[in-house]
């Protein structure tokens, strides 16, 4: 109660000096505001079922407005790497003509580019799709950070460091709200396992949550105004976090100063009080807990209706900054356009990363007039597949389509051998084994001798072979954590013997995640991380290949040596036991489940508690790895180029708030390429555990051939703050830091000293 009425307060005097003509002092989260005495009007009107009723869904991607006085409902779809096409109960599709979508390069692709500009392109071009249908909010940004190598929804998510994170976070929220679609900060907060989500308990102390897990929501909300926030599956320390309180009031709307809307994931509502109390505004979907219950709690007096009030104020809100489009304007034209398209084709070229140019065989050399590429990887579209969202995309130009259209322009052939099978998951394990020599049933089978063969033979009589490896959406997926992130079905026997057939060797790693290369990269002189890249993934990729761009995305995640290495196995505390199915999969897919709703409801009553200990703390990611000095395939913000850059001596320039450090970049090469400057900071004889060094500021620069500009990384000092469990607060020590820029975590090429 005393924290309604405090919200209260201040959203009158905020309103009150808006009024006014005064911004003074004003947040992002304060324009939510600005309508609260309209709002209040409005509430005050509304029967008790009628603001109920907006608390829950309509239907499967709807909740309800107020139809009595004129209030529009809201309008949810899936992202966030696309506009999700029409569906129904079960996510079924509603066979639309008109929603195929622009897809977009996913999370991980998108945080390669290490680019601002990418992210708010990406977010203001998903915002204006999500106008063209109708939709006022985007499931998405994905910002969790990237725990675990073998996360089922790493491809989603953005980054294993939290700055790196933040920063694509903000812009891409400014992007979409400018547009004007609402985003859905999801999945707040901790997790980051697919492995027990519905139900397992992340047990995590205060400084690892506020240093790593929660600043890219802190900074979406505080910088960009973000309008609404998904609270996770998951508990974290002991509370589902639709009902946890010190996540959803406390830490969101109290310090954050958070004042738009919570909805919960589908199917991630557990009670009714709890989520009434802890913070949570609508249910989805279902009226289970926010529905007759949620009535009768405040009749009986179990719950005050001032609580109901506030949600429906903090839904209202969001309503009145976005504007409805009205049902004779949405869904009238096609959802992709040129100009979203043209965007998805910027991110994948600035997001392939370089991992390795051993001999040179890349860029592809004038004299190769004959090109194997060899694997499924090659061939395989990418923008639906496994469980959770996908896009009904209007075109995907594979890898394989964007070589042979370059290799057209250049007088080169292409042939195409599958190479291995394709692993490709049955309905959630149900139903026949398919019969088809091409397709695997699990990513155990070794390499199929016949398949094996035709590709040997095709890259004896080639110049070159391009190998296409990595996963698939069956592989990395959300409702599973993969087992290990090894190359599956025979990959590695079939490099093997392409090498030796024809060492004129170069890979392209098709995938959302890292993968397992210890036995890969010694036959492979080059080998290029290429994700899912979008509809004109494959276009951009030719492109590296032939050299028409220098490749110039980096790592947003480590590349471990193997997977025992990284800190949740290294400690032992992941993966634990799988206690069940994925709460989601039961709850919307009856079709594939086979059981009644009565026993889901049982089932899921009945699921044990699992448990999942952060014992690594803020050492996550090249904090652990550096920190413990564990050796890597590649590092975190790893990327080479056709050229090399050369940087200046570095320049350092210190305010009350703020640290600026100068100097430039000289681009030794004849071509024009993009370097990604990283800044990191590494404290001198701290009286606090800290990890080795952590990246503060970074920025992407545009070079042409012998070109140098000077460059200017800066950052806030009280980013340097730690998180004092103890007095609960943040705290800066004093002392004196190293700054470290360089081209990659490991590749650090200036320092220069200063104190704070």
């Amino acid at each position: 109660m005393k924290h309604s009425t405090t919200l209260t307060i201040l959203s009158a005097i905020a309103t009150l000096l808006i009024a006014a003509g005064c911004n003074c002092g004003m947040t992002p989260q304060d324009k939510l505001t600005v309508n609260d005495k309209k709002i209040n009007k409005i509430i005050a009107q509304m029967t008790l079922e009628e603001k109920v009723e907006m608390l829950h869904s309509k239907t499967n991607m709807s909740s309800e407005g107020v139809p009595r006085l004129g209030i529009q409902d809201i309008k949810y779809t899936d992202g966030p790497f696309g506009i999700r096409e029409e569906n129904g109960d079960g996510f079924r599709s509603l066979g639309w003509t008109l929603d195929s979508a622009t897809y977009f390069p996913t999370g991980s692709a998108l945080a390669a580019t290490w680019s601002r500009e990418m992210a708010y392109k990406n977010g203001w071009a998903m915002g204006k799709e999500g106008r063209l249908r109708g939709k006022d909010i985007i499931l998405g940004p994905a910002i969790n950070i990237q725990r675990l190598p073998v996360g089922g929804r790493t491809y989603e998510y953005l980054s294993e460091d939290p700055v790196l994170a933040a920063r694509l976070s903000v812009e891409y929220t400014k992007g979409s709200q400018d547009a004007g679609t609402a985003v859905c900060l999801k999945h707040y907060a901790l997790n980051n396992q697919e492995t027990n989500r519905g139900s397992v308990d992340v047990i995590a102390d205060e400084r690892t949550m506020r240093e790593i897990y929660l600043k890219p929501f802190e900074a979406a909300v505080k910088e960009a105004g973000a309008m609404c926030i998904m609270p996770a599956y998951n508990k974290v320390n002991g509370y589902y976090c639709s009902e946890n309180a010190h996540l959803n009031n406390e830490i969101l709307r109290d310090e954050w100063g958070f004042k738009g809307m919570t909805v919960s994931d589908w199917g991630g509502t557990h009670s009714t009080m709890g989520a009434a109390l802890g913070g949570l505004c609508v249910q989805m979907t279902g009226d289970n807990y926010f529905g007759q219950a949620l009535i009768d709690s405040v009749r009986n007096g179990a719950l005050d209706e001032a609580v109901v009030d506030a949600k429906v104020r903090e839904i209202l809100r969001l309503r009145f900054a976005i504007e409805p489009v009205p049902e004779d304007v949405a869904n009238t034209i096609m959802t992709s356009q040129p100009e979203t398209q043209k965007i998805a084709y910027e991110i994948a070229q600035k997001s392939i990363v370089l991992l390795k140019n051993e001999t040179g065989n890349l860029p592809i050399a004038k004299d190769v007039k004959k090109i194997a590429v060899i694997g499924q990887n090659a061939v395989l579209t990418t923008a639906a597949g496994g469980i959770g969202a996908g896009v009904k995309t209007l075109y995907e130009i594979s890898p394989l389509e964007g070589i042979q259209a370059r290799a057209a322009e250049a007088g080169v052939e292409v042939v195409y051998a599958p190479g291995y099978k394709n692993y490709q998951m049955r309905m959630w394990g149900r139903g026949p084994a398919v019969a088809n020599p091409l397709v695997a049933n699990s990513t155990d089978e070794p390499a199929d001798p016949t398949l094996l063969a035709e590709a040997v033979a095709l890259a004896k009589e080639a110049d070159m072979v391009i190998f296409f490896g990595g996963t698939n959406k069956s592989i990395e997926t959300e409702g599973s954590d993969r087992k290990n992130i090894d190359l599956p079905n025979g990959q590695n026997e079939v490099i093997k013997a392409l090498y030796e057939a024809n060492p004129n060797v170069a890979t392209v790693l098709i995938s959302g995640g890292p993968t397992d290369l210890r036995f890969l990269e010694p036959y492979s002189p080059a080998i290029v991380q290429g994700w899912w890249n979008g509809l004109e993934g494959g276009t951009a990729l030719a492109e590296v290949l032939f050299g028409d761009i220098a490749p110039s995305g980096k790592l947003p995640f480590t590349f471990p040596n193997k997977l025992e290495d990284s800190p949740a196995y290294a400690l032992g505390v992941f993966p634990g036991k799988s206690v069940g199915e994925d709460l989601f999969t039961l709850r919307y897919r009856l079709d594939a489940t086979g059981y009644t709703p009565e026993q889901i409801q049982e089932y899921i009553a009945n699921l044990p508690k699992p448990v999942s200990e952060y014992k690594e703390g803020i050492f996550v990611g090249y904090r652990w790895f550096e920190t413990k000095e564990v050796p890597v395939m590649y590092a975190f913000g790893h990327g080479l180029s056709y050229v090399d850059f050369e940087y200046g001596a570095l320049k350092c320039k210190k305010s009350k708030k703020n640290i600026k450090v100068s100097f430039t970049v000289k681009n030794l090469g004849d071509m024009e390429a993009d370097e990604v400057t990283q800044l990191y900071v590494k404290r001198i004889g701290s009286a606090v555990e800290r990890p080795l060094k952590e990246l503060e500021a970074f920025d992407r620069v545009t070079l042409k051939g012998g070109e140098t500009k000077e460059v200017t990384l800066e950052f806030p000092i009280s980013e340097l703050a730690h998180w004092d469990n103890e007095t609960n607060e943040w705290v800066l020590e004093h002392g004196k830091i190293e700054i470290l820029v360089g081209s990659s975590s490991d590749d650090i090429r200036q320092t220069i000293a200063t104190e704070i």
